[in-house]
């Protein structure tokens, strides 16, 4: 497919099939369909849908059929956006029996698959193939462009050599075009490619006859450009004009802009793609072997199936959606919730697919395999937004369906009217070229992607990235900004912000002894607390040359017996995973050695081993309310002191948000986290109370972001995480931290590279002005061809007039869209 009529033949084919509802995706090449079986007649099958696409004057195989189950999210062929059971959308359609399918390939039918069949579709082939016929064009249009509008430049027979240089560009470069016209013409359709193919082919065969049999390949003959047909130079009004430079000039821009406007679009699927990438790729799967034992084999994560058992080890992912069968851990969800805080997991604890087994070796049951996983299920979210978000049509291609058969009714029209009136076949001819001519829309092809690019050039300087034309519509009526919190508006990472000490303790002795026995573990927490940077006077680690032993060490000297004079040293290290760590802590000081039983954790786990923590309680509530981490340490049977971590504010979002409140949009802060860790944040940034929305899982934050449109607002969504990736698709407007996730930045309209709160109210005015250059560029390539038309079917226009005049309105477009450079 190339353009926008074409998913309107598609949509109205399939549409046309009883029980059918049809969303065709441009970017993706896909069809969603929804089936709604009735009592009057039975849901259309997957056969008739294709036929209805094969109608259309395209082909397509289906990805689901009914009753199939849907391919696997680890298949990498499988379109995640499908469904394929049953009645699924049965609440959708008053409990009817539906299905969903997609249908995928389209490609025109009766023809083989060729990448050159289709210029704008995600295919680096047909991208390759692109760059390589602009490039031939313009090498070859230069001097052509040259020879035809210098008269100075015109040696003895050089129409001859304009001739055999621009025949390949109207030809073998301007193939594209050519056959899209053929397709379109075939099934009784015209888009902005039919006038293209028209204009040069008309260009190129007046050009041919006029060399061959014309009289205009005399050598010694030259050609001036001029104003009026009737005023010819060179050998008078007989002597036709030369158009091969139009041809070639209009060729050459149109694939510079076709070029430029795929390189955007073969982005659109790469979130569902990166999607499927995040999960695990094999397992250690847990079988019996003949000696009764059980043994792990590596299989392929397809081999799944729910119930069976497999081993997780440290630092792996985890397969599959499951439950813990045995083993503690603690378990990086930030895939999902986008939090940094490690989840605590033993046996009966759920945990999904594709997070992060961070600390002890855990076997798992598998419950849900295939496309029932959380991660499948996030990419259908992604997928279904892509696919309902209507594609933006740019003006020139909503209005084809009209301008080109207006265009080629008025030439047609001038041919028949000169002709009639007496004119001569020459100026009948010439006029109805110039009509073509005139009309042929290289201003409106280079109207948006020149600004796109000059936008995007400029953007990309600001650390601002911005996906494609289409979501530049999104930015005019934008009043509220969804922010998430984890990783946007704060670090998404630990950090220790504060010791609170038992009475009568010391905050130093208690955070560097702590530190001593934390510096041993894996765990995100304990590294956060190790990492902070601590007074002068504390400890630092230091290896053990003991297995099971480290040390903590600070730059002090070293005493006569080889003891370093200040050092902690840890022994007898043991970790309870998830819940807290314990160490013999020895302090060697001016010769003397104090041993201390150090244990650093929850709360509840060192009243389990007999530490009195009455002293703490209250600090480790208070800070648990405000939405933090508290780990307590004690040793002596007494707790000591609380150590507080959180998530910190990034220095720039209190400034971004006053920024985008300035430019009068609503912030809203939407995170998985508690909502006394959501409160604190949004109170050191400046949100309102009522604007923060806590606890909210993936498919809850689309849920958010579609309750805000359905109130009417016109949303943008910032965030960095696979878990906001849905909700950045669904957003009117999308914009992803580059500190972000792959899967986020994809499935985002704009991109903040710098990973800084601070570039989103500048991005979204770089889009507006970007949007506001574009309609102001087809604004004038519109009214140039509407004030032209008439004069070159009066023939007051010389084609070859008509030509420049082409060329200046793309000059003209050009500099325009060059102010974005001037964007601060």
């Amino acid at each position: 497919m190339t353009c926008a009529s074409c998913v309107a033949r598609v949509e109205k084919r399939l549409n046309r099939v009883p029980g059918a509802r049809a969303t065709v995706n441009l970017a993706l090449e896909t069809a969603h369909v929804d089936v709604t079986a009735t009592d009057d007649a039975p849901a259309p099958t997957a056969e008739a849908l294709v036929a209805a696409v094969q109608a259309a004057g395209y082909d397509a195989h289906p990805l689901t059929r009914p009753g199939a189950h849907a391919p696997a999210a680890h298949d990498p062929h499988a379109h995640p956006g499908t469904d394929g059971h049953a009645g699924e959308h049965g609440a959708d359609h008053g409990g009817h029996d539906d299905l969903a399918h997609a249908l995928s390939g389209m490609q025109h039918a009766g023809m083989e698959h060729d990448p050159e069949d289709d210029t704008s579709a995600p295919d680096d082939t047909r991208g390759t193939d692109l760059r390589r016929r602009l490039r031939v064009a313009a090498v070859l249009t230069v001097p052509v462009l040259v020879l035809s509008m210098v008269p100075a430049t015109q040696f003895r027979g050089w129409q001859w050599l304009v001739a055999a240089l621009a025949l390949p560009v109207a030809t073998w470069a301007a193939w594209p075009f050519h056959r899209a016209a053929y397709r379109a013409a075939r099934h009784g359709a015209s888009t902005m490619d039919t006038l293209v193919s028209i204009g040069v082919v008309a260009a190129t065969a007046w050009s041919l006859w006029a060399l061959l049999l014309g009289g205009a390949g005399e050598l010694g003959m030259r050609m001036t450009p001029t104003l009026f047909p009737a005023a010819g130079a060179g050998h008078g009004t007989a002597m036709p004009e030369l158009y091969f430079e139009v041809a070639a000039v209009v060729t050459t821009f149109l694939l510079a802009g076709r070029y430029a406007e795929h390189r955007s679009r073969r982005r659109a699927g790469d979130a569902l793609r990166a999607l499927l990438d995040l999960g695990a790729k094999d397992v250690a799967l847990l079988v019996t072997g003949p000696d009764g034992r059980r043994v792990e084999r590596r299989v392929p994560v397809g081999r799944l199936a729910v119930g069976d058992e497999f081993a997780v080890r440290p630092g792996e992912k985890i397969a599959t959606d499951g439950v813990v069968v045995s083993g503690t851990s603690a378990v990086d969800t930030s895939l999902l919730t986008g939090e940094p805080v490690p989840v605590d997991v033993g046996p009966g604890d759920e945990v999904t697919g594709a997070t992060l087994n961070t600390g002890g070796h855990l076997v798992v049951r598998a419950s849900r395999v295939g496309e029932e996983t959380r991660l499948a299920q996030i990419g259908r979210l992604v997928a279904r937004a892509q696919t309902g978000k209507a594609p933006v049509q740019r003006l020139a291609d909503r209005i084809s369906a009209v301008f080109v058969p207006v265009v080629l009714v008025i030439a047609l029209g001038t041919l028949v009217v000169w002709l009639a009136t007496g004119g001569g076949v020459q100026a009948a001819f010439t006029a109805a070229v110039a009509v073509l001519i005139i009309a042929c829309p290289c201003a409106l092809g280079l109207a948006t992607p020149t600004a796109l690019l000059v936008g995007t050039g400029r953007g990309a300087q600001l650390g601002i990235l911005i996906k494609g034309p289409e979501i530049l519509e999104q930015t005019r009526r934008v009043d509220t900004v969804v922010l998430d919190k984890t990783g946007t508006v704060t670090a998404g990472r630990m950090a220790l912000v504060d010791v609170v000490p038992a009475a009568g303790e010391d905050a130093h002795e208690v955070h560097r002894l702590a530190a001593a026995v934390e510096q041993l573990s894996e765990h995100p927490v304990a590294r956060a607390i190790a990492a902070t940077p601590t007074p002068p006077t504390s400890a630092r680690a230091q290896s053990s040359s003991r297995a099971g032993e480290a040390a903590v060490t600070s730059d002090v000297a070293v005493g006569a017996d080889g003891v370093a004079i200040g050092a902690d040293e840890v022994r007898e290290f043991r970790a309870d995973a998830g819940r807290g760590v314990s160490g013999v802590v020895r302090t060697a000081h001016s010769g003397l050695a104090l041993a201390r039983r150090v244990l650093v954790g929850r709360l509840g786990w060192l009243d389990e081993q007999g530490v009195r923590t009455d002293d703490v309680a209250d600090a480790v509530a208070a800070a648990e309310a405000d939405g933090a981490t508290a780990v307590v340490a004690a040793w002596d049977g007494r707790a000591r002191g609380v150590l507080v971590l959180r998530d910190p504010v990034k220095p720039t979002s209190t400034g971004a948000i006053a920024e985008l409140r300035a430019l009068g949009l609503r912030p809203v802060l939407l995170t998985g986290d508690n909502r006394g860790a959501a409160l604190a944040t949004a109170r050191t940034v400046g949100i309102a109370e009522e604007d923060v929305v806590a606890q909210v899982m993936p498919d809850e934050k689309v849920a958010v972001v579609e309750r805000l449109q359905a109130g009417g607002a016109r949303v943008a969504m910032v965030g960095d995480g696979v878990n906001d990736a849905a909700a950045l698709a669904t957003a009117d407007l999308g914009l992803a931290m580059g500190t972000g996730t792959d899967v986020a930045i994809e499935a985002a309209d704009l991109t903040l590279v710098r990973g800084d709160l601070a570039s989103a109210p500048q991005a979204i005015r770089l889009s507006g002005r970007t949007l506001r250059i574009i309609r102001q560029n087809l604004f004038w390539a519109f009214a140039y061809n509407v004030a032209a038309i008439p004069l070159a079917a009066l023939g007051l226009l010389n084609p070859m007039i008509a030509g420049a005049a082409m060329a200046f309105s793309s000059v003209l477009v050009v500099t325009n869209s060059l102010r974005l450079r001037r964007f601060t």
